[in-house]
């Protein structure tokens, strides 16, 4: 197993995390990877139901592992089991995200989600970095979104633009800062630090219902940004890392 590369995929068990676990397994022999999952039952279900699905396909290995990145004690958690199972850590793909729809308060709304797709998200990339050290290639994806791009928000003729959802938009600018913090200093030892917009696609962000009206409004399956996130994983998208803005699911520039 040491002799594998050992990937992270946090939010692992549906969506794009889901569809970028199978896809990684697909792909090569060579890597092993971590299904993030807050619930380890709902995470063994969708390692048997990809199983069911893919067959003899799925050619690398997959295990499940718990993580909720709003617990500090799961992060904690988490980095002994990777350090004492493998020693080390090749890849962080930061997916796990939530928008928060509920009636709440905006200050209640802003903290829900900031403490999830910021707080928790820069704690357990901050966490893992000494496995991801010990990597002969490590490399730290940051599942964005356009929607936290300042520039596009500004767009007079940009419809998406309109949508308000500030909480999440906010949290997004904010996690696209802390992508570029990383990739300014964390390049210095020799990590590949990406931001990634995978654009609008089916997810489980909203719910059965948001599902069914992504289909509606035409969304994206979530195994097309699923096929990007592993070409850059298999270094196929190496020149972007020396560029301003987030990659999106064709390999074009978002700007920040």
């Amino acid at each position: 197993m040491a002799s594998k590369t050992i990937i992270l995929v946090t939010g692992g068990n549906s969506g794009i995390g889901y569809e970028t676990v199978a896809l990684l397994s697909k792909e090569s022999a060579d890597y092993h990877v971590l299904m993030g999952s807050r619930s380890v039952e709902k995470g063994q279900k969708a390692l048997e139901d990809m199983k069911s699905a893919h067959g003899d396909s799925l050619k690398g290995t997959i295990s499940v592992v718990q993580i909720d990145v709003s617990d500090e004690k799961s992060i904690l958690a988490l980095k002994d089991h990777i350090e004492t199972q493998f020693g080390k850590l090749d890849v962080l793909i930061n997916n796990a995200g939530i928008i928060v729809y509920q009636q709440m308060s905006l200050l209640e709304q802003l903290r829900k989600t900031f403490e999830t797709n910021v707080f928790g998200t820069m704690l357990l990339s901050e966490t893992l970095e000494p496995l991801l050290q010990k990597s002969s290639k490590p490399y730290l994806i940051y599942v964005s979104s356009g929607q936290g791009s300042i520039t596009q928000k500004l767009l007079p003729d940009y419809e998406a633009a309109k949508l308000r959802a500030d909480p999440y938009r906010m949290s997004k600018a904010a996690l696209n800062m802390l992508s570029a913090t990383h990739r300014r200093h964390w390049s210095e030892w020799g990590c590949r630090v990406l931001a990634f917009d995978p654009g609008f696609c089916v997810s489980n962000l909203t719910g059965a219902k948001g599902r069914e009206m992504r289909k509606s409004l035409g969304a994206r399956d979530p195994s097309q940004p699923a096929a990007t996130l592993v070409d850059v994983v298999g270094g196929g998208k190496d020149a972007f890392f020396e560029k301003s803005g987030m990659l999106d699911v064709d390999g074009a520039l978002v700007p920040w």
